[in-house]
């Protein structure tokens, strides 16, 4: 069957923040200068917001420039942030220590990031722009000269056989002068990207976090309104790069999480878990106590910043948002960059297919308008932050102090990044980590948590977990490294079973709630994550 073609000026990949923020910008200057772009969106969650997860502490600076009247048209930024605490946690104990000028939340708002996407979306569609949720872009398509032409949808209805079935649907080209890549952190398209046009060469690796978030209701006389902490230290060794966050939100909810950097070494490490005895430390379950777990979720992080930012545009696209990796970590915010990435984008994309002959070539003009940008100068300061924990946790403080307050981010120097998969040490050289059993009121197991997360996929479909060789998973992961993947992955996606004596690695692909954590951490790079059928996977409500 033929796919039917839909043509347009700007197709966007990805309705989060970015390719949002990308939209609205396109139209605002098409309205501005008495243009006609016909700007799309689709978005692979069943909704716009379905798949978003974010702390989120929101700094604004981005949407004052983009929607100056955000207040007047009622952005869900509804919780401004109060108080600061920045926490050492022993195993018993917590220590109160100053608070980083970069993680400074005055002005900012405690929110979620789902929902100000899907506010968003509705000005976005208000101005004009099209936007398609449940569609998931499976292919990049190129033109003869190499140009990106667009994207396809995936097929609908494929078996597990590899065979359509009675629901069988084509999927459909997209077919743009310019496509916007904003797939988030380790977009599966952008990865091909990086490949095709070489758009990694002579930068650092990426490199990544993974976060785990829990959002409760909690009693009230534990609600402080807008109160902010962070904490360092336990559950975690010095060795281990990770903290946590712990927002109060309105109408008596508090949003927690955990984030490990995934170039951790002990294969034994089960991030899940060390979220888990996080929540039992006195500190933080004596918030949680008598309250209700609302819902659940992961997602990976790009870490690297400055260093690890690629090349961002190619003949016919360009990349904007966490796919290119503008989350400045000592802030622990990526918002207010990727809106204004997307912002750069939609600006230098305006300019190009307005003035250049060549539509479908390269935008290089939106590189310099980065790097003349508060966003380039705020990723330039703090480039040499993360890099320095691998040192350990207090020469690493040390140097971020010297950094920051003697410095000030003007350092004579760039510390530099290493890929995350080759950290991981064989399991003969680390110690196993027994973790306690769930108690059911504050910490959870797996299962559980991800039923709460809404996360669906049609059974009858290809697995979206690809392995490269089906050998390894065995013969190297289990050999060398007592399968981590069942323990890096926060949704029980991988399972080692014994059949007939031999052991085999069972895909449970129905609970994969889209993190990425597998395609990043897998030892050998031997799991692809691609996308599966169009509204698959988590569908978080207000994460």
């Amino acid at each position: 069957m033929e796919r039917d073609v839909m043509e347009y000026d700007v197709v966007i990949v990805g309705a989060g923040i970015a390719g949002l923020s990308a939209a609205i910008r396109l139209v605002q200057l098409n309205e501005a200068q008495g243009q006609e772009l016909s700007v799309c969106v689709i978005e692979k969650g069943s909704e716009v917001g379905a798949h978003i997860l974010s702390g989120a502490v929101f700094e604004p600076h981005a949407l004052d420039e983009l929607i100056p009247d955000w207040k007047e048209k009622g952005a869900p930024l509804n919780t401004p942030a109060q108080e600061d605490n920045f926490l050492f946690l022993n195993e018993k104990k917590s220590f109160h220590l100053p608070t980083p000028p970069q993680m400074s939340n005055h002005g900012n708002y405690i929110i979620s990031l789902a929902n100000l996407c899907r506010w968003l979306a509705k000005q976005a569609e208000d101005l004009g722009v099209e936007i398609y949720a449940g569609f998931a872009a499976a292919e990049v398509l190129y033109n003869e000269d190499g140009s990106v032409k667009g994207v396809a949808t995936g097929d609908m209805g494929i078996g597990k056989d590899g065979k359509p079935t009675d629901s069988y649907q084509v999927g459909v080209e997209l077919h743009a002068k310019q496509t916007l890549f904003a797939e988030g952190c380790r977009g599966s398209l952008t990865k091909t990207l990086f490949e095709r046009f070489k758009l990694r060469d002579g930068v650092d690796p990426q490199t990544y976090g993974i976060g785990i978030k829990e959002l409760w209701e909690v009693p009230p006389a534990q609600h402080q309104l807008g109160k902010i902490v962070h904490t360092i230290g336990y559950p975690l060794d010095t060795k281990t790069y990770g903290g946590s966050f712990l927002y109060h939100l309105e109408n008596n909810q508090v949003a927690l999480g955990f984030v490990i950097g995934l170039d951790y070494e002990n294969p034994y490490l089960n991030p899940f878990e060390e979220f888990q005895r996080y929540k039992n430390h006195p500190a933080i379950r004596a918030v949680l106590e008598g309250g209700r777990r609302i819902a659940y979720g992961a997602r990976a992080l790009s870490e690297g910043g400055f260093q690890s930012i690629p090349k961002l545009s190619f003949k016919g696209g360009l990349l904007i948002g966490d796919a290119a990796g503008f989350l400045n970590v000592p802030k622990i915010k990526g918002s207010h960059t990727a809106m204004k990435s997307g912002m750069l984008a939609a600006e230098a994309i305006f300019e190009h297919l307005k003035t250049h002959e060549d539509l479908l070539g390269e935008v290089s003009n939106y590189r310099t308008a980065l790097e003349k940008s508060w966003l380039w100068d705020e990723l330039y300061t703090v480039r040499n932050i993360r890099p320095s924990f691998r040192w350990g946790l207090w020469v690493a403080l040390a140097y971020s102090a010297l950094d920051t307050y003697v410095f000030r981010g003007r350092a004579p120097w760039t510390l530099h990044h290493h890929d995350d998969h080759l950290a991981l040490k064989e399991a003969r050289f680390c110690q196993k980590i027994e973790y306690p059993k769930p108690d059911g009121k504050v910490t959870f197991d797996k299962l559980s948590s991800v039923f709460i997360s809404n996360t669906n996929h049609e059974e009858n479909q290809p697995a979206h977990l690809k392995l490269k060789d089906a050998t390894v998973p065995i013969s190297i992961n289990l050999a060398k490294y007592d399968s981590p993947e069942q323990r890096f992955c926060p949704a029980g996606v991988y399972e080692i079973v014994q059949e007939n004596e031999q052991a085999r690695l069972q895909i449970n692909a129905q609970n994969c709630v889209h993190c990425k954590t597998c395609d990043i951490k897998d030892p050998t790079q031997n799991i692809n994550w691609v996308v599966p059928e169009g509204g698959g996977g988590p569908n978080y409500p207000n994460m």
